[in-house]
């Protein structure tokens, strides 16, 4: 059996979660420079190490089918099918219209998930709407209230040279802080330091929108009306890292921004559908 997954952060976060519930299985991990054990009984990996593993799997689990880099990639849409001799479930929390419309095209069966595991509402986006440098203190103002709480905080930002500004500015009024993006080095250690305690808020781009669970976390989106960046399956993804928890459930999902987008309001009413199903 195999997940398949965009990005290896999640790959690596996966394994540990599925290591501690199949304690008696062979689990393996498989991505970038960690590819010395390729066969198991469960087979973590990210989507380009698919091209090792031909006609190998009984079943194979897609998850993201909407992100980076699978999204319009036809040479990993082919190395995922070729990998497949049995079954496949293709997951996303945001498909498209178009996906959605080629899956009943070629007859597969479509199933909703409208509800988490536990129940209850995900929690609704609050959009605060205020100008520069009025944005910014509310940021600070806001980490530190999630401080003073302990409660941990990610701050997305539409860039990786914002990650950084934003993160230098705030770190001079909010302390135990640090920031993650594509390119910072030693990002999977920061990410686990981080849910070890060891600081109270990351200012991240977008790689931390999917796949990362973190009991208790509160979200900020800063420049949320960034629709170049931020469109609204992204900022669905970004609000679904908050209650993630059975015994956490609820928590703030704040989109801090100058005026409101469509897209904004687009996932709002989304969410707000989704949880009519409860």
């Amino acid at each position: 059996m195999g997940f398949a997954l965009p990005r290896r952060d999640v790959v690596i976060e996966l394994y540990w979660r599925i290591k501690e519930a199949f304690p008696t299985n062979k689990v393996v991990a498989v991505y970038g420079e960690h590819t010395s054990q390729l066969t198991g009984d469960i087979i973590i990996l990210t989507t380009h190490q698919l091209y090792r593993y031909p006609s190998y799997f009984d079943l194979l689990v897609m998850d993201e089918i909407d992100a980076f880099p699978f999204k319009d990639n036809e040479l990993l849409s082919s190395l995922c099918k070729k990998s497949i001799r049995g079954h496949a479930v293709l997951m996303s929390a945001t498909p498209s219209q178009e996906v959605l419309n080629e899956f009943k095209k070629e007859g597969h069966a479509i199933v909703e998930l409208r509800t988490r595991f536990h129940h209850k509402a995900i929690p609704l986006p609050t959009f605060i709407l205020l100008p520069e440098p009025l944005r910014f203190l509310y940021l600070v103002k806001k980490v530190n209230e999630y401080i003073s709480k302990k409660k941990p905080c990610f701050v997305f930002v539409p860039s990786i040279a914002l990650s950084k500004s934003i993160y230098r500015l705030l770190s001079k009024f909010a302390s135990r802080g640090n920031y993650v993006n594509s390119k910072r080095v030693k990002r999977e250690e920061i990410i686990a330091d981080f849910k070890k305690g060891k600081y109270s808020y990351l200012v991240t781009t977008s790689v931390l929108e999917r796949g990362v669970t973190v009991k208790g976390l509160q979200v900020i989106v800063y420049r949320a009306d960034e629709t170049r960046i931020y469109n609204q399956s992204t900022l669905i993804q970004i609000a679904g890292r908050v209650g993630r928890k059975f015994d956490a459930p609820k928590g703030d999902v704040i989109f801090l921004a100058t005026d409101k987008s469509k897209e904004m309001e687009g996932a709002k009413r989304e969410i707000a559908f989704c949880n009519t199903f409860l």
